[in-house]
């Protein structure tokens, strides 16, 4: 264990002073058990970064913590009782309050716990030093596994042994990377490395959806580019999915993970089948691979023709991916004001519809859709200036000369 002396305080810490934080430490406090911050909170609290979800660890059994909170008036989930995690609501605010464990049985996709109260036990379980800190109601923190010295120098170290650590659940590879892309700095550690490289194959082990959900965190991290080449040169992004090299486009891409997805991968149109990707996931992707090719040297109205036909989202996925791929630089304001497009003008509402032109006796069917796309056309063209009545009078014209 590190000497707590060299360990700062989180007291006075804003999120950990909050109400619906307090009062939930407190109620399982006072049914007997000891409650303490876990993981990620400290982590980011420590590295000066923002602090969303906070998850206790508790000495309490989980009926305990449900009793507990039932007592004090909260709302009570048994989200993952197989493997001690209860859901506290309270003030609208969830926390993940989890019994302190030690895995009996694992898989590498899931593990059998028994619940335990020694808090070292539970620490060295955890996957990386700088996630298994826990924090006290006032601030002090402890640590079992001297993740304080590694969070200081922004290092990434499986807890123990990686190899061990890894054949316990298989997803720990990428989170590895992750966890480097969005924490680390500097080299990798090598025996971590070693270990993901060794192990690799044991990735088509796991379901779709957990390698979907950690690839796309890789590809949303600051520093994913690197991580995926290290991932590229171990032999461990190909177990995942076949690959581009486009390295630079994708750093030149904003931190989207479906965005960059679509650059990474070599057979767009296979992951959804791959990745299990949600259909709005997939259509995006789709959309993508058919995206025109945008210029800030378009001339005239064809930026906003074409925010019309594509839509904001997809204009600006064009745009995206149009820049990254060009050679200007990512600070050329022209590029910066084809993006803001969308922002500064919303395209106006085609103004002929079918009932307009069955007014003018036209029946429904093919020819009125294809004179209806002939009209559009028409109105494109005019830069959006022909008005109704300009294009009902194009209409007659247009359906006399083929009658």
């Amino acid at each position: 264990m590190a000497r707590e002396r060299k360990l700062p305080s989180l007291a006075g810490e804003t999120w950990l002073t909050a109400k619906p934080l307090r009062e939930v430490m407190e109620a399982l406090s006072y049914a007997g058990g000891e409650v303490r911050v876990a993981g990620g909170a400290v982590r980011n609290a420590l590295l000066g970064v923002a602090v969303a979800d906070v998850d206790l660890a508790t000495t309490l059994l989980p009926d305990d913590v449900m009793r507990a909170s039932k007592a004090a008036g909260f709302g009570v989930h048994p989200t993952g009782l197989a493997h001690g995690t209860v859901t506290v609501v309270n003030r609208g605010v969830p926390f993940e309050v989890t019994t302190l464990r030690r895995d009996v049985e694992t898989d590498g996709r899931r593990a059998v716990v028994s619940f335990t109260t020694e808090w070292a036990e539970d620490a060295h379980r955890r996957d990386f030093t700088c996630n298994a800190l826990y924090c006290g109601a006032y601030g002090k923190i402890y640590d079992f596994t001297n993740g304080y010295d590694d969070i200081l120098k922004r290092r990434i170290k499986f807890v123990g042994d990686a190899r061990q650590r890894i054949k316990e659940d298989y997803l720990r590879i990428l989170r590895y990377f992750r966890f480097h892309a969005r924490f680390g700095s500097g080299r990798m550690d090598a025996k971590a490395l070693a270990a993901c490289t060794e192990l690799r194959t044991g990735l088509k082990k796991l379901s779709a959806e957990r390698v979907r959900s950690e690839l796309l965190k890789i590809l949303e991290a600051p520093h994913a580019v690197p991580a995926l080449k290290m991932m590229a040169k171990r032999g461990i992004l190909n177990v995942i999915l076949p690959y581009t090299e486009e390295w630079r486009v994708l750093s030149r891409l904003p931190a989207d993970g479906v965005l960059r997805l679509s650059v990474l991968a070599s057979a767009p149109s296979n992951l959804q089948r791959l990745l299990h990707l949600s259909n709005a996931e997939a259509e995006r992707i789709v959309r993508l691979g058919d995206t025109p090719h945008l210029s800030p040297r378009m001339l005239g109205h064809e930026p906003m023709r074409l925010l019309y036909a594509l839509g904001p989202e997809a204009f600006r996925d064009a745009v995206q991916l149009s820049w990254a791929r060009s050679h200007d630089a990512m600070e050329d304001g022209r590029w910066r004001m084809l993006l803001s497009l969308p922002e500064r003008w919303a395209p106006p509402a085609f103004p002929v519809s079918g009932a307009d032109l069955k007014a003018l006796g036209l029946a429904p069917g093919p020819k009125m859709g294809q004179l209806l796309s002939a009209l559009e056309d028409y109105w494109l063209a005019s830069d959006f200036k022909a008005d109704k009545d300009q294009l009902l009078a194009k209409a007659r014209e247009m359906r006399s000369e083929n009658d």
